[in-house]
């Protein structure tokens, strides 16, 4: 069996907020699709069902649950080339009805598309955050995703050298989280205790669910771990089934953004001005500390390709690079925590609150450089923020199909969609790049 075979609905079952009902829909599902994004904090699916008879007292399946939204989810999926697409209520990432569209009714069948989310999207719309938190911000996440979700997932954080203390002010939990994604930077151990190893981490995080757990990932992490399985090829034309390659193709493939040099210069990308009240004294920031340049940041920064390297037109009238003028003015009030009294003294310029932002921000900007989407072969080994490796073909004067030393290499999983139908199963994967070529050792 090829990961690119239709695979087999072990069972999908839906069972009624009260308990009482359980119906097996995996003979009337025509489509499910499973989605992962490094932007959402939890994960989806949909189903499109078509059923054609009485499963509940005589009932339809849409009737006799009755489906009203909040129904449990269990399924199991099965493919010989690639693991199990499993979410159980035994493994906790169990799926929730969120809505029901499309629905049609005729005489002797309905269709319908249940939209799913795990458990945790649900009780967010009913929690806000209201305790004071005062530690590392890496322990925050823990406890917030513990004492506002009730979640017993696993929370995969990286540790964060900076404090942050702040009460929650009663927003919802993901909002909170993904808010303090951006203030973070990478450090020191689990505990917050050790030295910080790498003083030049750059600020910026993300906060996310898989299948596996949530994740509350540094953007330096995910940018030095080691790819995941084999290299993924673009190989146009008829693929020989007895290829042991033939799972690590790409089937296709597309170029959404390649350095859109103007979008760039209007986010503030390269060079920002900053001008930031501080509230502990009424003053602003100087004159000589407002400018942010990408030039100096990007020195230590880890890349999924080369070193970044800017090398834009030079203003004709001050004679300086494009990249170290800044192109947007950014104002606001400094942030340091709403129970911060003053601001600590640290070694490390990554702590002050102005560099934090700044940092984010272009760290934000850089990894969406570059943005591709390919169409693989079904492989459940994948979750977002996952690196894969890509080979594509150069276009040249000889029409050989050789690499392009350009575009190949090192890919971040952006989104994901695993899709199952009838005629085959599929992963959709939109890949985010920050530079070209090859990256450093």
């Amino acid at each position: 069996m090829a990961a690119i075979d239709p695979s087999i609905y072990e069972y999908i079952n839906v069972t009624s907020t009260d308990g009482r009902n359980t119906v097996n829909i995996a003979g009337g599902v025509v489509s499910l699709s499973f989605f992962e994004n490094l932007f959402s904090p939890h994960i989806s699916a949909t189903f499109l069902v078509v059923n054609t008879g009485g499963v509940v007292d005589g009932k339809s399946v849409y009737q006799g649950l009755p489906l009203r939204g909040g129904e449990r989810v269990d399924m199991k999926i099965v493919n010989d080339s690639c693991p199990d697409l499993e979410l159980t209520q035994k493994t906790q990432n169990e799926l929730y009805v969120a809505s029901i569209t499309n629905v049609l009714v005729e005489a002797e069948r309905e269709v319908f598309t249940l939209n799913c989310v795990s458990r945790e999207a649900l009780a967010n719309e009913t929690a806000r955050v209201g305790k004071r938190y005062g530690s590392k911000i890496s322990e925050s996440v823990k406890q917030i995703v513990k004492d506002y979700l009730g979640s017993d997932k696993e929370v995969e954080v990286d540790p964060t050298m900076n404090d942050y203390k702040f009460i929650g002010n009663m927003k919802k939990p993901f909002s909170t989280l993904i808010w303090l994604a951006s203030k973070s930077v990478p450090g020191g151990d689990s505990s917050g205790e050790k030295e910080v190893k790498n003083k030049s981490s750059t600020a910026g995080y993300f906060f996310y669910e898989s299948r596996k757990g949530f994740h509350f990932k540094s953007v330096d992490a995910l940018c030095t771990q080691d790819p995941v399985g084999d290299t993924y090829t673009f190989q146009p034309g008829i693929v020989d089934q007895d290829d042991p390659d033939k799972d690590f193709r790409i089937i296709t493939h597309s170029t959404n953004k390649n350095h859109n040099l103007m979008a760039n210069l209007e986010k503030g990308m390269f060079s920002t001005h900053r001008i930031f009240y501080d509230p502990r004294n009424g003053t602003f920031t100087p004159q000589q500390q407002g400018t942010f340049t990408i030039t100096e940041s990007s020195k230590n920064m880890n890349n999924l390709g080369e070193k970044y390297e800017t090398s834009l037109p030079k203003d004709k009238k001050t004679g300086k690079n494009l990249a170290d003028i800044p192109s947007r003015l950014i104002t606001g009030v400094l942030d340091i925590g709403t129970l911060e009294k003053e601001e600590k003294n640290s070694a490390v310029k990554n702590a002050d609150p102005m560099e934090i932002f700044s940092q984010s921000m272009m760290r934000y900007n850089m990894m969406f450089i570059i943005e591709t989407v390919v169409t693989i072969p079904l492989n459940t080994n994948l979750i977002a923020g996952n690196l894969i490796n890509c080979n594509f073909v150069a276009i040249t004067e000889e029409k050989k199909k050789e690499k392009d030393e350009t575009t190949s290499g090192l890919y971040m999983i952006k989104e994901l969609v695993h899709y199952y139908e009838s005629k085959g199963s599929y992963t959709k994967l939109k890949l985010i790049r920050d530079t070209h070529g090859k990256r450093d050792k």
